[in-house]
């Protein structure tokens, strides 16, 4: 039987529109960043995006707290939610969430569950590296002794650490940039570890034979 509660409920209403908020937060923040010598009256439309966007994570999440009912319970169970609200380089990532709200709505079958992993990991590391890009770029590319001076820059910058390579070409030099940096390389390692533990998963299911979990070790 599906969950009914009224936490569920409230999940199913606002997902779509959480991914939406994240898609203007994301658009207005890279206009911000992108943008040179931008009119008033658009700094101020991307700054209002980006408070509005912000109060409506911040009023989900209380919402949220308040049907659930568990107090700092809750916190430690929805801890990214948390950090969602906390952190503007997360905020990004809900949009991954709406593939799950439309399977709800339709009640098809969903792909199974190491695709999604795959799935998810993967938006999740295009959104947290653009993200990135965009917060680096910002607070890098005027800085003294910068390394990162163009977008292209820290979008190098960002997939090379996102993939745990680091080639240490372009490295950010602010307090700002690195405190981003360690984020970055924390996300990139568990995104990793998601992505080849499901493939590794999905490739043993694909080509397990009869009798594979009774045989011995070596036989």
């Amino acid at each position: 039987m599906d969950d009914d509660s009224p936490v569920t409920r409230w999940e199913r209403r606002v997902d779509a529109p959480l991914a939406v908020a994240s898609l203007l937060y994301l658009a207005s923040y890279a206009v911000l960043v992108l943008g040179e010598g931008l009119p008033t009256a658009v700094a101020v439309g991307c700054r209002t995006v980006l408070a509005v966007s912000w109060a409506v994570f911040a009023l989900d999440y209380g919402v949220r707290w308040r049907l659930n009912g568990r107090g700092a319970h809750f916190v430690r169970r929805h801890w990214l939610d948390t950090l969602v609200v906390l952190l503007p380089l997360l905020r990004p990532v809900r949009i991954v969430r709406v593939y799950d709200a439309v399977q709800r709505r339709r009640g098809g079958p969903r792909w199974p569950l190491q695709a999604r992993v795959m799935l998810y990991a993967g938006l999740s590391a295009l959104l947290l590296g653009l993200a990135a890009s965009l917060s680096v770029y910002g607070v890098e590319h005027r800085a003294p002794h910068a390394t990162i001076r163009t977008f292209g820059d820290s979008v190098w910058w960002a997939c090379s650490t996102l993939a745990t390579v680091g080639y240490g070409d372009v490295v950010p030099v602010t307090a700002t940039g690195r405190v981003v940096a360690v984020g970055l390389m924390g996300c990139g390692l568990a995104l990793l570890g998601a992505v080849t533990g499901s493939f590794s998963s999905w490739l043993m299911q694909r080509f397990a034979q009869p009798g594979d979990e009774r045989r011995p070790p070596g036989s």
